[in-house]
């Protein structure tokens, strides 16, 4: 017969409303709201992406994130594929891209984990630019140990 408890495995120990386990690691988020940018490996390009999340008892409640041309002062949007006018793989690709911008978002606030979101294909470009501006936010709203 085999017993299983749902016990901490720290003695003494428990969990707050406020914490979450990410990737078996106990992570805790100060409630506030957080930025981050980020141009993941990118740097060779002008674009920047910009994630602004909010959190609300330890957990993600909003993200807004938008990617903006640093050249051209311009966001990136549904739009943007004016600049390639004439090259359809670019304009394909700026599609599947926007795509991303507005999804990506959407996917955090359902699972509440970054590191559980994947990419979507043909939008891997936002999706790591998305990825790397969370991940800067989130470092910034992570409680540290006192």
């Amino acid at each position: 017969m085999m017993f299983i408890s749902s016990t901490s495995f720290y003695p003494g120990q428990h969990r707050n409303s406020d914490e979450i386990i990410v990737q078996d690691t106990l992570v805790k988020y100060r409630d506030g709201i957080y930025t981050g940018q980020s141009q993941d490996n990118y740097s060779d390009e002008p674009y920047w992406g910009k994630a602004r999340i909010t959190i609300k008892k330890g957990l993600i409640a909003k993200v807004n994130f938008m990617i903006r041309d640093s050249n051209l002062h311009e966001t990136f949007n549904s739009k943007y594929k004016k600049h390639f006018e004439g090259n359809e793989e670019y304009i394909n690709q700026c599609k599947n891209d926007w795509k991303g911008v507005r999804t990506y978002p959407k996917k955090l606030l359902q699972i509440k984990n970054i590191n559980k979101i994947d990419a979507t294909s043909g939008a891997t470009w936002s999706y790591n630019i998305f990825r790397a501006s969370v991940t800067e936010a989130l470092k910034k709203a992570e409680k540290h140990p006192e």
